[in-house]
């Protein structure tokens, strides 16, 4: 609901409002920059500064 467009920032207080759970994912993405994304299923944010989060749909080259 949160990502329709497949990227957006949002702040670490709106996903607690949905009961977002920082402690649950099924996979991890290191980009070669040193990057680390944490995906639950084809979902996917990377924690940026300032409490939020850019939130992004899974692409293909990430397993």
């Amino acid at each position: 609901m949160l990502n329709p467009e497949g990227r957006v920032t949002v702040d670490g207080v709106t996903l607690a409002e949905y009961g977002f759970n920082f402690h649950y994912y099924t996979n991890i993405y290191t980009t070669k920059t040193g990057s680390t994304y944490y995906f639950c299923y084809d979902q996917g944010y990377l924690k940026l500064e300032n409490d939020k989060y850019m939130l992004v749909h899974k692409q293909d080259y990430v397993k």
